[in-house]
């Protein structure tokens, strides 16, 4: 079956389309850990791995962590070649990209030096019309600057209809304030979120739309 219609689509990448194995998420935290000199547990490295607890900076906040030192420290240990060895594609998300006939980009906030070693291995450089990786100068989600900036590269037509897909509640607040419906894909079950996400549509996999 055919995706709905929109006119062009844009998309998270981490949790998304993409995602690590879980033996690279362990293994940056405990380099994480010890520079910070606090041992993360692995629900705490994947509750913050993929913002199951929300707002990232939030949860940092909430356990007593310094924010700056945090990403400082994550930034640090990550090695792009190793994340993008441990990254794989998601076999709906692949399925679904080679369905789509229309202008199609990400909006992430995975940086470019992480963020280009996963599109070149994955051999998906290709597939998107645009790429924005957010930063502070461009917007984070859910500023609509990223999703608007990403539509601009696509050079669709103000009157075109547009859908923003990812797994997270950010990803849905960037589509509703660009002006764009807000799909969001549930990769982990509301159980271990532990609250549900709002969105025009909520789906467990991209087979769903």
């Amino acid at each position: 079956m055919a995706p709905p219609q929109y006119d062009f689509w844009l998309l998270d990448l981490d949790g998304t389309l993409v995602d690590v194995e879980a033996s690279y998420v362990r293994s940056v935290f405990d380099r994480v850990g010890e520079r910070l000199d606090r041992r993360f547990t692995d629900r705490e490295a994947e509750t913050l791995w993929h913002g199951l607890g929300g707002l990232r900076d939030d949860q940092l906040r909430a356990w007593g962590i310094d924010v700056g030192r945090f990403w400082d420290a994550l930034h640090a240990v990550e090695d792009p070649e190793a994340r993008a060895a441990a990254t794989f594609l998601y076999d709906d998300a692949r399925a679904f990209l080679a369905s789509v006939d229309a202008p199609i980009g990400v909006v992430t906030h995975c940086q470019p030096f992480l963020a280009d070693p996963v599109l070149d291995r994955l051999d998906l450089r290709e597939r998107f019309d645009a790429v924005v990786c957010c930063t502070s100068e461009i917007g984070w989600k859910p500023d609509p600057a990223p999703v608007q900036l990403a539509i601009d590269r696509l050079g669709v037509t103000p009157e075109s209809r547009g859908v923003l897909v990812g797994d997270g509640p950010h990803d849905v607040g960037a589509a509703w304030n660009a002006g764009l419906d807000g799909i969001h894909v549930e990769r982990h079950g509301h159980d271990r979120r532990g609250w549900c996400v709002r969105g025009d549509r909520r789906i467990t996999d991209f087979g769903d739309l």
